[in-house]
């Protein structure tokens, strides 16, 4: 003869049934929500319900087995634990905008701690002096910028910048804004226009006589408007916006 538990009761058997074989001591209802348990080893199981001896172990429900481990419970890990290691200190860069980030950027970045290798708040604002500081870079670099506004967005690059005749990169190269959460702007492969380097101008993106993002000599004015290479929105709340900061990343 049976004893019929209820769903909830078997909640808190699941532990118990798991480790001692489900075979030998459950048995399917008629009813539906119950299990059959067999009458010899109720004693065993009220025992182990019952016992008042401290225990090194608890009894957890099949919802709490199964329920992922929430951003809540991360917090004795440290954020800081899941970030990648920036060298050097970011005035642009806060903490959920690097989680975010890292997310997006392709592999063989993982693992390499981020350098910056160009700021505005350290180097002045001088797109000479961007180029120079990168020249002798070889890994893909993250441009950030801050505007009058406030707003924070900019662009991964598959190369370093430099002066060029004709655009260069590849498809690993997007846009992206906090407009105030992450939107990423990949290729469309529309057209190959990635990046160009003048001396007196930074484009990245283009078609259609627009440019996703461009920066004057200075770092001080900047431009961002819809583009066929990334069929972007524009990065800024302005289609013409003021620098108020500028940084570049590398990678290795």
């Amino acid at each position: 003869m049976g004893v019929a538990y209820s769903v909830g009761e078997v909640d808190h058997l699941y532990a118990f049934f798991v480790q001692w074989s489900p075979d030998v001591y459950v048995k399917t209802s008629k009813k539906p929500g119950f299990i059959m348990v067999q009458k010899d080893e109720l004693t065993t199981i009220n025992n182990l319900l019952s016992d008042p001896v401290p225990k090194g172990w608890e009894i957890v429900t099949v919802t709490e087995a199964k329920r992922p481990q929430s951003w809540c419970s991360l917090e004795d890990e440290k954020l800081e634990d899941l970030l990648p290691v920036l060298k050097d200190h970011s005035e642009l860069l806060e903490d959920a905008h690097i989680q975010r980030l890292d997310g997006h950027l392709p592999a063989r970045t993982q693992g390499y701690p981020w350098r910056l290798v160009y700021s505005t708040a350290v180097h002045g604002t001088s797109l000479k002096t961007l180029y120079r500081n990168l020249a002798h870079i070889d890994s893909p670099v993250l441009l950030v910028i801050k505007d009058m506004d406030k707003q924070v967005f900019g662009a991964f690059s598959s190369h370093p910048f430099r002066v060029s005749d004709r655009c260069y990169g590849t498809g690993e190269t997007f846009l992206y804004s906090f407009r105030p959460e992450l939107q990423v702007f990949r290729w469309s492969h529309k057209n190959s226009y990635f990046v160009r380097g003048h001396t007196d101008s930074l484009q990245m993106g283009g078609g259609g006589g627009h440019f996703g993002l461009w920066l004057d000599a200075d770092l001080f004015h900047g431009c961002s408007l819809a583009c066929d290479t990334f069929h972007n929105q524009p990065l800024s709340m302005k289609q013409d916006f003021i620098i108020q900061d500028l940084e570049v990343w590398a990678f290795h």
